[in-house]
């Protein structure tokens, strides 16, 4: 992961700077993590709003590289915190202030690629911001390891990435407008955006394994379990709200049936991922121990295939937006009208690349084969076509059957591996909570 992909010892062997505090292999997610992770919420929704301003093949090109900068923003605050305790000393004063970064990254995204009149240069703003985050995150890091003599020696091999890319955003913001109409205006900066990502992903595949270690495999696998669920709330946000609230709309029978079948799709995808799938990785990523085959798997499983996973339930909170509102119109014909291309493929391909991706996690993660799963995938490929000739919301009915369908099987095939995992994740937490009673007791 660029500048996370440096080796820690271990943290008791290496001096650590005063304010700075180390983590520990059982740590978890603590509650200042979750506060940034509000920021990251209004994030996601400004991203699916804009997009629906704009529905069209550049539209979604912006939104799929504005989401992976925002994930690797992301995604660096989780691998800081998995180094340092994020709630003490120094550290929730470094979060607040980026935190309030990020915020304002977030409010320039409707101008962070075409600047309009009035007010502050969007992309200028955006490349400001996203140079303050990933500037903070990356000496933040450096300074409190930086007595490790192997992070020293590394020092300007690990500042490279995140200089070069955050220089292609800055140029980016730079484009100058005379020199060029709208549309070449906007092409040069959608690609020295690309190439910025290109650095920032390039570079922790160009480290192969170069063992950045994930003390704690708890910490590591439950933040990212928290940003799925910030994503799949999302999804139920989009249901609600759309382009208007609920009190807006008459209460039909469309509406309360289109409202039971987005929640329906909701349960399917947290219950795919949630169950079991998430526990018997984050097993697997405690039962390996050799440091560099660790850290590959928790770049590989969570850093780059996680960001498909929240990709695939923002662009399906995008297709439900004002879906269910279109159907409680009274001048919409029964049921709704066919769904657009773009809501159909946000829809369908929304969930159809979210349980693809779940595919390829239990194949890298868990060596299994998800054949219920592949079987879901092309069932909905299946139904696209046929869903656009028919009313939107049995367009969604179709969509929520088949997930349920899809997600009902597989744990019926998961059977066995699923009561194993589930019970050693049960013996865990019995014996935590028995560990923290009788140190409570002994101490509070």
């Amino acid at each position: 992961m660029g500048w996370e992909t440096a080796q820690v010892g271990d943290a008791r062997e290496v001096r650590w700077p005063r304010g700075i505090l180390p983590n520990a292999p059982g740590s978890r997610t603590t509650r200042l993590e979750l506060f940034y992770d509000l920021v990251f919420v209004f994030a996601f929704l400004n991203v699916t709003t804009v997009t629906a301003g704009s529905l069209d093949a550049r539209g979604l090109i912006r939104f799929l590289v504005v989401l992976a900068l925002l994930w690797w923003c992301w995604s660096s605050f989780a691998a800081l915190g998995n180094v340092v305790r994020t709630d003490q000393g120094l550290t929730p004063l470094v979060g607040f202030a980026l935190s309030a970064a990020v915020f304002v990254l977030a409010l320039s995204l409707p101008k962070a690629f075409v600047d309009r009149p009035g007010g502050l240069p969007g992309p200028v703003v955006f490349a400001v911001c996203y140079f303050l985050v990933r500037a903070t995150q990356v000496s933040v890091f450096l300074w409190a390891v930086r007595s490790d003599r192997e992070v020293r020696r590394r020092m300007p091999v690990l500042a490279l990435p995140f200089l070069l890319a955050t220089g292609f955003i800055l140029t980016a913001a730079l484009v100058p407008q005379r020199l060029l109409d709208d549309g070449a205006e906007s092409a040069v900066r959608l690609a020295l955006w690309v190439a910025a990502l290109g650095v920032e992903y390039g570079s922790g595949l160009a480290q192969h394994r170069a063992g950045w270690t994930v003390l704690s495999a708890g910490h590591w696998a439950e933040r990212h379990a928290l940003i799925i669920m910030v994503a799949l709330g999302e999804s139920i946000i989009a249901l609600g709200l759309g382009p208007g609230p609920f009190t807006a709309l008459p209460l039909t029978w469309p509406v309360i049936v289109g409202a039971l079948l987005g929640i329906a799709v909701v349960a399917a995808l947290w219950w795919a991922y949630f169950d079991t799938l998430a526990l018997a990785m984050e097993q697997v990523l405690h039962r390996t121990r050799e440091p560099r085959t660790r850290a590959g798997l928790a770049r590989d499983v969570y850093t780059y295939l996680h960001l498909p996973l929240i990709t695939g339930v923002i662009l399906f909170a995008l297709g439900l937006k004002g879906l269910i509102h279109e159907g409680a119109d009274p001048a919409t014909p029964s049921w709704g009208v066919p769904l657009p291309s773009f809501d159909l493929l946000a829809l369908f391909g929304g969930v159809a690349l979210y349980l693809l991706t779940l595919i390829l996690l239990g194949s890298r993660m868990l060596g299994a084969a998800r054949w219920p799963t592949i079987c879901g995938v092309v069932l909905l490929v299946a139904l696209t076509p046929v869903a656009a000739q028919v009313p939107e919301l049995v367009a969604l009915a179709m969509l929520a059957v088949a997930a349920v369908l899809t997600v009902a099987v597989q744990t019926v095939v998961d059977a066995p591996r699923r009561r194993r995992v589930r019970q050693v994740a049960l013996e865990e937490q019995l014996a935590s909570e028995a560990e923290q009673t009788r140190w409570r007791g002994d101490h509070l």
